[in-house]
């Protein structure tokens, strides 16, 4: 298989044409689903980055302690969360576009280290002596906005996974580095 070639309109594929959602040519489909879902987890983890902002200042609000520690916390987990988000994108655009470093990166760790830490939670509050049944009878608001999310989050995760190494997948990032080695020889 051939690596992406340049666009129609001469724009190369690691150029602007890496963040279009419809993929450059020869992308296998498997390939662009798991982009897709990759793009979905992002997407969770800013909307419950934004839940989450909101949540806190509202709490800092209410109790009137002024709460500028609380906002200066929550302001630096943001921009972190921001860097964090975007290198994590232009990642996800580098494994569409077959490369093999850019898959590994995803599947160790988003895969592994952030499926570790959307699930450290209620692993950690179950092994606490909790039972489902207390999630319900404890549960706030915060939870039924979040819990939901973070489903979505882990579904798209493990689903971007499975799709990223599928046969068709496996053989485009094979053909893609078959291709820069002859590229370069």
């Amino acid at each position: 298989m051939k690596p992406p070639s340049p666009s129609p309109s001469g724009d190369a594929a690691t150029g602007k044409a890496a963040f279009k959602l419809s993929p450059p040519p020869a992308v296998p489909k498997v390939v662009q689903a798991s982009f897709l879902l990759w793009l979905t987890a992002v997407a969770a983890g800013v909307l419950e980055t934004i839940i989450r902002v909101f949540d806190a200042l509202a709490m800092g609000w209410v109790s009137g302690s002024g709460g500028e520690t609380d906002v200066t916390g929550t302001i630096s987990g943001v921009v972190i969360r921001v860097i964090v988000y975007t290198l994590v994108v232009y990642i996800i655009t580098r494994m569409r576009l077959g490369k093999r470093w850019a898959r590994l990166t995803l599947a160790v760790l988003l895969g592994g280290i952030g499926t570790l830490s959307l699930v450290i939670d209620p692993i950690s509050w179950l092994a606490g002596g909790n039972s489902l049944s207390d999630v319900f009878t404890e549960a706030d608001l915060l939870f039924f906005l979040i819990a939901p999310i973070r489903a979505v989050h882990l579904a798209a995760v493990i689903a971007a996974l499975v799709f990223m190494f599928l046969p068709a997948a496996n053989t485009y990032f094979r053909g893609s580095r078959s291709a820069r080695r002859r590229t370069l020889a």
